[in-house]
């Protein structure tokens, strides 16, 4: 046997390593490499976000000049701005933060802020110095990824993320609105109507408005608006009422509101309101709407109800809670005893009650119940001094006759009444114009005409005319005789003569006739004590004279 022969074996040589042949000297631009990408990404990374946004027009807008700000930070800027394929708009590339474009949605606004002058006052002043730039308003939402967007004509008068409601308000005529103009409540600013715009058919003008929160919350179905532009003059119960407006609502217009009563409910956003002329209008309308939950009463009256009309107001210690629906008249009693009687039917809010604004007619029927047995009655008064107008007053009468409610005349509960206290004057025409005709009109005139008469008489007389001239002589006559030497020395004369006599007195007192004049006047007293009772026995000697005479006859 043979021995096999062992494979033959190939041998190769040794491999060397890259890293081996790899020199020291090429980390060096290896490094430069890595830190170039390094930088290049991180530089790419802080450019931010290229956003677009369109406009109308770039006036004042300038490529690498003009910023974008938001909360007046400088968050980017813009880099081109060229015109759109149509060339009917401007788009305008700005490069904005990554940590902003992050949070943009898709309802971002943004407007070009320049200097402007408006009835709103002066906006824009600081671009001046600093140039024009576009302001961002948003409410940031996280992984928002909105790049293209509609820049706005003119500055929103609301920023975006003010929180608030946003409502609609329908006039007849935009004349006292303005862009801008505010919105009050009891004399507070609480917000801001936008630009007015027209109806598609063009019979009125709406606005949206906007009220900050909290003070949404005071705007319910039962809210009402008014304009309150420029002033007003109204001539009432306490004379003459001269109504003006704040300073801005003179300038630019604006409105008010207020809840006429309550039990009103929460309003959605947009929800529209009508706007009136004046306050009593707004306030008024409440009652001119149709509700229905309102209650029917009836209130019957014996005396006249001239200046009582439909739609005439009924109160209630002063405050309106419903109208009057219909007016008319019905014979009461049968034969000789028949009168004409006068009924109204009233329409009752049982929101002006305080009732609420759901609440069952019979809860309000129980209500004016038992103010019936309290003494509440349905009386006539007066609506001001200055006209025959009347109004339905609910009163409380003071220890009134027992009175029922609920019987149903008309299907209406009938309200006892009694009669008004309203003055002649008041209450018809025909009093003052009788008051007028009983003047003695005549009497007057001809006592008039003959005291003209007299005057006319008395400045014709010439002795009349010729007084100034003698008042002017006499006035000369005593002012020559006042001037004359004799009165002049009248003074000195009498200084003398006043010498003379005290020194006539001091003699006298120096010889003791002072003491013997008063002793002379003593005696004479007595003398005259004794000649009085002599005169008193006389008077006795003579009143027995008569009966003596009578004797003798």
């Amino acid at each position: 046997m043979s021995e096999p022969k062992p494979a033959k074996m190939e041998i190769e040589p040794k491999r060397r390593s890259v890293w081996r042949n790899l020199s020291l000297v090429w980390l060096v631009p290896l490094a430069a490499i890595a830190v170039t990408v390094f930088i290049a990404w991180q530089s790419l990374a802080e450019r931010g976000a290229l956003i677009e946004i369109t406009f109308e027009n770039a006036a004042g807008i300038t490529a690498d000049e003009t910023t974008i700000r938001y909360r007046d930070v400088i968050v980017g800027t813009v880099e081109e701005v060229v015109f759109s394929d149509d060339l009917a708009e401007v788009r305008v590339s700005a490069r904005i933060d990554r940590n902003v474009a992050d949070s943009l949605p898709a309802d971002a606004e943004f407007w070009v802020v320049r200097p402007e002058v408006s009835a709103s006052g002066i906006t824009g002043l600081s671009t001046v110095l600093s140039g024009v730039y576009i302001e961002a308003g948003f409410a940031p939402q996280e992984g928002a990824s909105a790049r293209k967007f509609r820049g706005l004509d003119q500055t929103p008068l609301v920023r975006p993320g003010v929180k608030g409601t946003r409502i609609t308000i329908r006039a007849d005529d935009g004349t006292q609105l303005s862009a801008g103009a505010p919105i009050f409540y009891q004399g507070i600013e609480v917000g801001r109507i936008e630009t007015p715009r027209l109806l598609e058919r063009g019979n009125g003008v709406v606005v949206d408005a906007f009220i900050e929160a909290p003070n949404d919350r005071r705007i319910t179905t039962a809210t009402r608006f008014w304009d309150t532009s420029g002033f007003s003059v109204n001539i009432g119960p306490s004379g003459l009422n001269l109504s003006v407006g704040s300073v801005a609502a003179l300038i630019r217009g604006g409105i008010a509101f207020d809840t006429v009563v309550s039990g009103g409910s929460a309003v959605p956003a947009g929800y529209a309101f009508d706007l009136y002329d004046d306050e009593a209008s707004a306030r008024d309308s409440l009652f001119s709407e149709t509700i229905s939950n309102a209650v029917e009463l009836t209130a019957e009256f014996d005396e006249s109800v001239r200046g009582l009309e439909v739609g005439s107001a009924v109160t209630y210690r002063g405050l309106r809670v419903g109208r009057v629906t219909a007016i008319g008249a019905f014979i009461d009693g049968e034969g000789e005893t028949q009168t004409v009687r006068l009924r109204t039917t009233l329409s009752i809010d049982p929101r002006a009650l305080g009732l609420e604004e759901e609440a069952p007619q019979s809860e309000t029927i129980a209500f004016l119940s038992n103010a019936v047995k309290n003494g509440l009655r349905a009386r006539l008064a007066s609506q001001n001094l200055f006209s025959q107008s009347l109004v339905v007053e609910l009163a409380e009468i003071p220890d009134a006759e027992p009175a029922t409610f609920g019987i149903f005349a008309q299907d209406a509960p009938l309200i006892p009444s009694v009669e008004s206290d309203l003055p002649d004057i008041t209450a018809t025409a025909e009093g003052l114009f009788q008051r007028i005709n009983d003047l003695p009109v005549e009497d007057l005139l001809d006592q008039a005409i003959d005291t003209l008469a007299s005057i006319e008489n008395f400045t014709a007389n010439p002795r009349l005319r010729d007084a100034p001239d003698a008042v002017i002589g006499l006035l000369e006559d005593a002012r020559g005789l006042i001037g004359s030497d004799e009165i002049k020395a009248i003074p000195g004369e009498l200084r003398g003569t006043v010498a003379e006599l005290r020194g006539v007195i001091e003699d006298m007192r120096a010889a003791g006739a002072v003491q013997q004049l008063v002793s002379t006047l003593e005696a004479a007293e007595a003398a005259a004590a004794e000649v009085t009772g002599v005169a008193g026995s006389v008077d006795e000697s003579m009143a027995g004279v008569p009966d003596l005479l009578a004797d003798l006859r």
